[in-house]
């Protein structure tokens, strides 16, 4: 008589049931993910306004230029206010590479065009945020991250 080969029935719940625990102990780590990409995302265009703020003002400060007078960064005009870029699409979000200047990339969500300039990762995480205040003529722009709620 031959002899069959393969699994048994109890070999293979036996996989089951270890595969059952292993997909339940990685699944937490898998569902906290994407509010650690939120937060990169957001930290990432902070970065990346904070960046574009201070080379829009090291270009008005090397063109002599006044300090309420668009410099172009990148063949785009990018509008000023005392030395540093202003608030909105057109102005810190250009430099920042953010936004056009007739709107924000559709990468963001657009909480306030005005001052102070506030955008989030998306519609649904409006508490993580990126902010961007304008610069007075006694204070240079406010920067402000908000992560909770990424």
């Amino acid at each position: 008589m031959k002899q069959q080969q393969g699994f048994t029935l109890i070999e293979l719940i036996v996989v089951i049931v270890i595969l059952g625990i292993l997909a339940a102990t990685a699944l937490p780590k898998f569902a906290d993910m994407s509010g650690n990409a939120r937060t990169a995302k957001i930290t990432g265009a902070m970065g990346s306004i904070k960046s574009a703020a201070a080379m829009a003002h090291s270009l008005y400060l090397a063109t002599g230029v006044a300090s309420n007078v668009a410099v172009t960064m990148e063949g785009n005009p990018v509008a000023m206010t005392n030395g540093y870029p202003s608030e909105g699409f057109a102005a810190i979000g250009v430099a920042a590479g953010i936004a056009t200047s007739t709107a924000l990339s559709t990468d963001w969500n657009s909480i306030t065009n005005t001052n102070p300039f506030v955008i989030s990762t998306d519609s649904g995480h409006t508490t993580c945020t990126a902010s961007y205040t304008a610069a007075t003529a006694t204070v240079a722009p406010v920067f402000l991250l908000t992560t909770t709620g990424c």
